[in-house]
């Protein structure tokens, strides 16, 4: 009896991806091989056919607590965002980029006079001679000016608080260095809110690999990976935020983009329980939220008191409104506006009308002073 040959046995995915197009025809293999594409390249088109619901403006005015704008802007530019403001219901952005003394005083004089109520601003810190021992008090100092002068309706934080702001000698300065103690017991005791980036997305400090979910976007960015070469751990950074926030119970704190927790709602809310001073807003981080839909719903039921609406960088209003199709819709598996943020499809929380008017206004409100309130009628 013939002995039948026996094929090499196929050992990696790689042999076997080879042995199956060796087995198709040319026209077909052709074809394989014109259409090769990398990872960060592959963006394919959902085939599964479900009710889409397009939002254009939000159901009730909301304020946009996380925003970035020169509002000394030309009035040919500022007429152009007040139209896109307008059209989708955009009543009051909080401009956190107000700077300090003077050039805090000409944004804040600038959107007063150009679009009354419009815009609230928030000063920001000047880490100059941040070795010096008087540098918390006179921080402390020029931030009661800057609201009590100048205007500034709250303070913002930038992430370079605890990840690459180093003193004198080089050494990196902690989240909840004592230095900073002063600036926050005054902001407590000006009433004013403070809203701080601490650290990244957990992804990008983790190993670089075909297992990290934001892959794509630290190919395209390289410089946003942190290597724990350079960086302290994501939850060491968390720890010596949480361990600030605790330490000051009379200020209030907005954590940005969810303090990089939506992806992990259970810790998010342990944490929202354990610090009552806190709240968090949502920019640029309501994709993790919109692919957990159910268990993010009863997570805003929860903490409805808590949460903010924010966007971050503006984009326009095509970006808006997947936030409004994820907060007032129940759709099904729709696109994020960045593919490189998120390759997952997003759901629908369906929000009530209740929780609804508290994220989009009532709770930025209540916390930030400033907002005009007759912007948002009942």
């Amino acid at each position: 009896m013939a002995k039948t040959a026996r094929l090499p046995r196929a050992r990696t995915a790689a042999h076997l991806l080879v042995a199956a197009l060796l087995a198709l025809p040319v026209g077909v293999r052709s074809a394989f091989a014109q259409t090769k594409v990398t990872v960060d390249e592959y963006n394919p088109t959902a085939m599964l056919k479900v009710p889409s619901t397009r939002v254009d403006r939000a159901r009730f005015p909301f304020v946009d607590a996380h925003g970035h704008q020169d509002l000394t802007m030309d009035d040919a530019r500022l007429r152009a965002l007040l139209a896109q403001m307008d059209t989708i219901g955009l009543a009051v952005m909080v401009n956190l980029s107000g700077g300090s003394g003077a050039r805090l005083a000409a944004q804040v004089e600038s959107a007063k006079r150009r679009a009354p109520g419009r815009f609230v601003v928030f000063a920001n810190l000047d880490f100059a001679n941040i070795d010096s021992p008087q540098w918390g008090a006179n921080a402390a100092k020029q931030l009661e000016a800057d609201v009590r002068q100048h205007g500034a309706s709250g303070l913002k934080i930038f992430k370079n608080l605890g990840m690459d702001l180093v003193d004198g000698r080089g050494r990196r300065i902690p989240t909840d260095d004592p230095r900073f103690d002063p600036v926050w017991a005054k902001a407590g005791e000006l009433g004013i809110p403070v809203l701080i980036h601490t650290a990244e997305p957990p992804a990008f400090f983790e190993p670089l690999d075909t297992t990290n979910e934001r892959y794509t976007e630290l190919v395209q960015f390289p410089g946003r990976y942190r290597p724990s070469s350079k960086y302290p751990s994501f939850d060491s950074l968390l720890a010596e935020q949480h361990r600030m926030f605790r330490k000051h119970p009379r200020t209030t704190f907005i954590n940005a983009h969810l303090g990089w927790l939506g992806g992990d709602l259970a810790r998010l809310g342990a944490m929202l329980d354990a610090l009552p001073n806190v709240y968090v807003e949502v920019a640029a981080a309501l994709y993790e939220v919109a692919r957990q839909p159910r268990y993010a719903r009863a997570f805003f039921e929860r903490y409805q008191d808590r949460i903010l609406m924010g966007k971050d960088t503006f984009g326009g209003p095509d970006e808006f409104r997947v936030y409004f199709r994820i907060f007032e819709t129940t759709d099904e598996y729709f696109p994020w506006y960045r593919r490189r943020h998120a390759f997952w499809g997003m759901y629908g929380l369906g929000l009530s009308d209740a929780v609804l008017r508290k994220v989009y206004a009532d709770n930025a409100r209540r916390i930030i002073p400033g907002i005009d309130g007759a912007r948002f009628p009942r």
